[in-house]
């Protein structure tokens, strides 16, 4: 039997303490509140206990924060699509953010294996003031373990209705669009990272941030492959290539503390799950 599992995360602001609650239903949870940074952020890991998603399953996860509240989520680990047998796989995250509320949403890759029907999307809606950091990050096959992306397909959808869209479609046989030179040219593995803010950024502010991240592309091995845009006054991304999920996580991670900082003038303690 297929799984369908839903989490609804809901942050609040009060007396500067950033609070949570959740209810779920399936194998789709949040473990305890954890404060590295003091009271004011929230982090959680949102974990899921299958590990992976098959043919007919379905994770339904919905972020909300409140005015004023800032939260961190993450993952324990990878997302899989396994294979599929003829239903897709779905994955659906929707972000709301009201006025003032800060979220980053920083879940580990998501690792298309062979033969699965994939679908990855994100939604958002951001009131004026509120903005958000967030990356999404895919590897097509495991190339560590001999198990190359040979069949099936992975949508990958991300959209702040009205502000930006990103869609695409990759189907394994398609050969132009994995190994051209005007595809992923034989990258296996691929990234965007985004700033959204529901009130317009500054062009001084677009161009401080852009300037900072290509100084910092220039100086990392997988600089070359990523590039940094900002589409409109609401939205600043960046997308990149990599063989292996491993270069391409570093650099994110480099990248999210440099936006940090400049953004909103903190460090970026990094969560202690990732170096488990």
């Amino acid at each position: 039997m297929p799984w369908h599992a839903h989490l609804s995360l809901d942050y609040h602001h009060r007396a500067g303490r950033t609070a949570a609650h959740f209810t779920h239903d399936g194998p789709l949870r949040v473990l305890r509140s954890l404060y590295p940074e003091g009271p004011a952020i929230c982090h959680h890991v949102l974990v899921h206990p299958p590990g992976g998603l098959v043919g007919g399953d379905t994770l339904d996860i919905q972020v909300h924060a409140g005015a004023g509240a800032h939260a961190l989520v993450t993952t324990p680990g990878a997302t899989r699509f396994y294979r599929s047998e003829g239903e897709p796989a779905l994955q659906r995250t929707r972000l709301r953010l009201d006025a003032g509320a800060r979220l980053e949403w920083l879940p580990l890759e998501a690792i298309a294996y062979n033969g699965c029907l994939a679908r990855n999307q994100l939604e958002l809606d951001l009131a004026p003031g509120a903005e958000l950091l967030a990356w999404d990050i895919t590897a097509l096959g495991l190339p560590h373990a001999e198990a190359p992306w040979l069949r099936g397909e992975f949508l990958q959808h991300m959209e702040w209705p009205g502000r930006w869209l990103e869609r695409g479609l990759i189907r394994a046989n398609d050969a132009s669009l994995l190994d051209g030179p005007l595809g992923l040219a034989g990258q296996r593995c691929l990234g965007s990272l985004v700033f959204a803010c529901g009130s317009p950024l500054s062009r001084a502010r677009r161009e401080q941030v852009q300037e900072a991240t290509h100084a910092l592309l220039a100086s990392h091995p997988q600089g070359p492959w990523c590039g940094v845009t900002s589409p409109n006054d609401h939205v600043l991304v960046l997308r990149g290539l990599a063989p292996l999920v491993e270069p391409l996580m570093q650099l994110w991670q480099q990248v999210w503390a440099l936006w940090r900082r400049l953004l909103w003038e903190r460090e970026a303690p990094l969560p202690r799950i990732w170096s488990m």
